[in-house]
């Protein structure tokens, strides 16, 4: 029996390949913590009911002066209809693009733009300027270094630095005659603004979070008063990266009774609906059992394509909201079209949050209906769904007695009694309200619970994809499982290749697994196995995409102005960006993860993955075409040894059924895929190559062999020698 015996030269490719594997999994993340800045307000209200208006995205482009035209149009005669509390701008608020929208830039005529823009709204809607609140989003923090650089003209131009509230954090408070109603808005922009695309996510501090977890305690502590909490940002949970050491928002909000987290980011192109119900398990006490608390996440469509906005209003701590597409098609910007808010009873699919069913039940129907036009009748009409929407019962809503003069809040009396259910989607609300001109205005039918069950809300396939999944963890799913796949394609065959060429009891095994399959899984299995050691044979190739990979895990991708094109040099690499702190000399910290996941998974998934199997294919068709133009010469080392062995007779199968295969190869139609797929891998790469170049300079990108002449080189070397 020949010896097992392997020399350790043999493994050293294998050894150096899984340390860089581990040396990457356990690269610290050094990241600095900077104090988080609250600002404070406090607005009074008008009784215990408030609303709000919301707008995200406004992408304002000095290419497309169209976006803000409209928004001091559609939006001020929106606002001068609806009247609200305040004015919420969450994020995105220039495109800060070039005109081919392939590079990312920030640029002050963009910011002047805004800033004119909201003058224009103040005036045409009359809502006071204090009012308005906006945060950044991540076009925003594009090529921005640092806040306070010169690029930081979110400091310079926007409403909230006209008031000083330049901190991440801005506090609202709405102070009524029996409740008191905040609003916490969140910058969680990255910290050094890197240019697209290269910037995605949110990233939150730990400080940060302690200190949101702060202002929602400090409104706890206030036991007297009761207080609804309503917190507003630019992205998503779902593109929310984890703290340093793995704090989320999420166990925070739930943990202090956040009513809804509302947000934009996602553009309504990815879905309509992006909502999504969070649970979290609660200790309250250390002697009581854990409870479930709940709060909504509701993303609001853009403005930059669509025109949404978003009323919110809290009637005695429920939580409502509707959102708008404004026209912009020939009607005056005067003609708002009159909008219905049903402030109780909430809608069952969107409950902000869950009763207790002990709570008394409301007998009562408020809603908010906003128009240009004076209103002459409103009607409630119920429904009943287990009876073909049957008509139930008829109900004329009055204006409100105890609001002020000119609010326009609709209220009725009813038996909520009567609709008590074990369903959360029997009954339906309708309101119908006709205007002094005749025109009438029809609501959104939508179900409603009296005892404040929430129906259960199923969102499309999209919409799961991109607001339900955690693209953090997604992430690391992504990049290990290619990781690792790579690392196997290597290792494996040519530990079998090694293995076959001193164990004479390896080829045996071989052909006792032909010998005992069937005879769709012997070719499976054999084909299989020839293609994945005969691609590993090649050491010169195989040794080169060794050293590729270790490089890739490893080392620097390339480097370049991830800010400014005058800004300080940056490292891209498979974890993300690295910098020189400033700190000092010697530590290095890292940024931009999960971000860099745009960069990162295109070039391992559609270039590096590829790649790799164009080569073995190659090297695996050179063998087969070799072997069957001569059976005895420049023959594969594996067929020889099949050959050549005592197992001649177990192995006719295969000399038999294979010999077609090998015929088209040699009709090429093999080849011409090989080769037309290289020609897509190639075309994939300058299309990647051009890209980055587009966005952090050809220089950088061209100097860095890695990304830009690896791949070409390797995939021709491979063509070259299948060709011998």
């Amino acid at each position: 029996m020949a010896s097992l015996a392997i020399s350790s030269s043999a493994f050293l490719p294998f050894f150096l390949l899984f340390f860089s594997f581990f040396l990457f999994l356990y690269s610290a993340d050094e990241t600095e913590n900077a104090a988080e800045l609250v600002s404070r307000e406090f607005f009074p209200m008008d009784g215990d009911l408030a609303w709000v208006v919301q707008v995200s995205d406004l992408h304002l482009s000095a290419y497309h002066p169209e976006r803000a035209e409209e928004l001091a149009g559609l939006l001020g005669s929106a606002i001068r209809a609806i009247r609200p509390d305040l004015l919420l701008v969450t994020g995105d608020i220039t495109d800060a693009k070039n005109r081919e929208r392939t590079s990312t830039r920030q640029d002050e005529s963009e910011w002047i733009q805004y800033r004119n823009t909201m003058e224009t709204l103040v005036k045409q809607s009359g809502l006071e300027k204090r009012r308005i609140f906006d945060i950044r989003g991540n076009h925003d923090k594009y090529g921005v270094p640092y806040v306070g650089s010169a690029l930081d003209f979110f400091s310079i131009h926007s409403v909230s630095s006209q008031f000083k509230r330049l901190g991440t954090i801005q506090s609202v408070s709405l102070v009524g005659d029996d409740q008191r109603y905040k609003f916490l808005g969140i910058d969680d922009t990255m910290r050094i603004g890197v240019r697209g695309p290269s910037n995605l996510f949110g990233h939150p501090t730990g400080n940060r979070i302690r200190a949101i977890e702060a202002e929602l305690q400090h409104s706890d502590n206030h036991s007297g008063v009761p207080f609804t909490k309503v917190v507003f940002g630019h992205f998503p949970m779902s593109f929310t990266a984890s703290a340093e050491k793995g704090e989320r928002y999420e166990p925070v909000f739930a943990r202090h009774s956040v009513s809804a987290y509302i947000c934009g980011h996602l553009h309504s192109k990815f879905g309509k609906q992006l909502w999504r119900l969070h649970t979290s398990e609660v200790l309250s006490h250390v002697n009581k059992p854990k409870t479930v608390e709940q709060f909504w996440e509701w993303e609001l469509g853009d403005w930059k394509e669509f025109r949404f906005m978003r009323i919110l209003a809290i009637d005695r701590g429920d939580v409502s909201f509707m959102d708008i597409k404004l026209s912009s098609t020939n009607e005056p910007p005067s003609d708002f079209k009159t909008a219905i808010l049903v402030t109780y009873p909430m809608d069952s699919r969107s409950m902000s949050r869950v009763k207790d069913h002990t709570q008394q039940v409301r007998n009562d129907i408020n809603a908010l209906v906003f128009s240009v036009q004076p209103i002459l009748n409103v009607t409630a009409n119920i429904l009943d769904s287990s009876r073909d929407f049957k008509m139930v019962e008829e109900i004329p809503l009055q204006p409100a007695t105890d609001s002020s003069k000119g609010k326009p809040l609709y209220h009725a009396k009813w038996n909520a009694e009567n609709y008590i259910s074990s369903s959360a989607t029997r009954y339906w609300l309708q309101l119908l309200v006709i205007d002094s001109q005749g025109k009438q205005t029809a609501s959104i039918l939508r179900p409603f619970s009296v005892e404040g069950k929430t129906a259960k809300f199923s969102p499309s396939w999209v919409a799961f994809l991109v607001f339900d999944l955690q693209w953090e963890e997604v992430f690391h799913v992504l990049q290990w499982s290619n990781i690792s796949f790579l690392i196997l394609l290597l290792c494996f065959p040519k530990i079998l290749n090694l293995l076959m060429e001193r164990n004479s009891s390896y080829q045996k095994w071989a052909v006792s697994v032909s010998i005992s399959s069937p005879i769709v899984h012997r070719k499976f299995v054999f084909r299989l196995f020839w293609f994945l050691i005969e691609g590993s044979r090649v050491k010169t190739l195989w040794y080169a995409m060794v050293i590729y990979l270790i490089y890739l895990l490893t080392m620097p991708w390339f480097w370049g102005h991830a800010t400014s094109e005058k800004g300080n040099i940056f490292k891209l690499c498979l974890s993300g960006w690295r910098i020189q702190s400033s700190s000092g000399t010697t530590t290095r910290e890292w940024l931009g993860f999960p971000d860099s996941m745009t960069i990162t998974l295109p070039f391992m998934y559609f270039i590096v993955t590829p790649l790799f199997l164009l080569i073995y294919s190659f090297s695996a068709e050179r063998s087969a075409a070799c072997f069957y133009s001569s059976k005895n010469t420049k023959c594969s080392d594996i067929q020889m040894h099949f050959d050549t062995g005592n197992y001649r007779t177990s192995l006719q199968f295969y000399n038999c059924t294979t010999r077609s295969f090998g015929c088209k190869i040699c009709a090429g139609w093999l080849r011409k895929a090989l080769l037309f797929a290289s020609a897509v891998i190639a075309c994939l790469h300058f299309k990647f190559v051009s890209g980055m170049m587009e966005a952090y300079g050809a220089a950088p990108v061209a100097l860095s062999p890695v990304v830009s002449w690896v791949p070409p080189l390797l995939l021709a070397s491979a063509i070259i020698y299948s060709t011998k």
